[in-house]
């Protein structure tokens, strides 16, 4: 049990480096092109629909955070607001493409599509195509950060914050642990010298950024917010795999239950949390679960995406989870009856 112990301790820290390593490349990006379009969606439903799935695939949850925005400021309608959910895999599309980077861009392709055809449908039935009141949720969109000023750099060093010193760290640690072997396979193959390229980044955006950008953006938002919490279900997805895969009457559960699998993956993808539906990744990364499941678990779900939702709008909430939660079942039933 150690030894299951340790293994999956390491696939955990390696999955949850190179979902920092996305998250931190995309908010290094995105706080520096923020609201510049927005107010052109508002004439045109099919630019909303577009905009919303090309969001919504973006790993992570910011995409969907933006559409929210949007749409309670009146600038994208229901229609928009359904696609993104259903596109968006949440925080999972990280370890997805960590553990199966060619099926995972094949799924976020058939999310897409889905995304936009259910977000036509929405439109092409609602009447209202903007709905809800401006209110208070806040994803920078007027933020911009020259995020490399050599100026800046050597007395940001000299006085070092927690919260750089933290992260510089984090990822001076895990460099090293790479370079010996303690994690990573034996061998410099393209996934070894990847993590080490992206940790590499990791180090010069750490050193370089602005105080503001690193302790709003990167420590707050992704290291306290999100990354622990990913970790913890990772390893906990990867234990319960190892149960399942030495116990052979759950795997013949699961083998040959697959429709109430479906509708489980489907009513778990109703909580507005990245974590539970990690199960479901881990089980497809082993060949434990059809692909319909995840693809139904995948539209359902949106990791934390419509939590600035619920706060708002209970009403809208609801609205969107029942679409979402009948395209993920009719889609995955569908496709379970062909054996996929």
């Amino acid at each position: 049990m150690e030894e299951v112990f340790i293994s999956t301790l390491k696939q955990s820290l390696m999955i949850t480096v190179f979902v920092l390593f996305m998250m931190v490349v995309i908010e290094y990006i995105n706080v520096q092109n923020k609201n510049i379009w927005a107010e052109k969606f508002k004439k045109s439903p099919l630019l909303q629909i577009i905009t919303a799935a090309l969001l919504g695939i973006t790993p992570g949850c910011l995409g969907a955070f933006t559409v929210v925005s949007l749409y309670t400021h009146r600038m994208m309608g229901l229609a928009g607001l359904v696609t993104v959910m259903i596109a968006t895999s949440g925080d999972e599309a990280f370890v997805m493409f960590a553990l199966f980077p060619g099926k995972a861009l094949f799924l976020n392709f058939i999310l897409f599509a889905i995304a936009i055809t259910a977000g036509w449908i929405v439109h092409l039935f609602s009447r209202r195509s903007n709905i809800g009141e401006p209110h208070g949720f806040i994803v920078h969109e007027n933020e911009y950060c020259s995020c490399f000023n050599r100026n800046l750099i050597i007395p940001q060093l000299k006085t070092l914050s927690f919260e750089r010193a933290i992260l510089i760290l984090f990822t001076l640690l895990f460099i090293a642990m790479l370079l010996t072997g303690i994690v990573g396979n034996g061998g410099w193959d393209w996934r070894r010298i990847t993590f080490l390229t992206g940790n590499l980044f990791l180090l010069f955006v750490f050193i370089t950024v602005p105080e503001h950008f690193l302790k709003e953006h990167l420590y707050k938002h992704i290291l306290k917010k999100h990354l622990l919490r990913l970790f913890l279900w990772t390893w906990c997805a990867f234990i319960a795999l190892h149960l399942i895969q030495s116990n052979m009457e759950l795997s013949n559960l699961l083998q040959n239950n697959s429709h109430l699998i479906l509708l489980s993956a489907v009513l778990l993808g109703l909580i507005p949390e990245s974590g539970p539906h990690l199960l479901f990744v881990t089980l497809f990364s082993q060949n434990l679960l059809p692909f319909s499941i995840l693809l139904a678990n995948s539209i359902v779900q949106d990791g934390h995406g419509m939590l600035p939702l619920l706060a708002e709008s209970r009403k809208d909430f609801v609205t969107v989870k029942a679409i979402n939660m009948l395209v993920g079942f009719l889609v995955g039933f569908l496709l379970l009856q062909f054996g996929i």
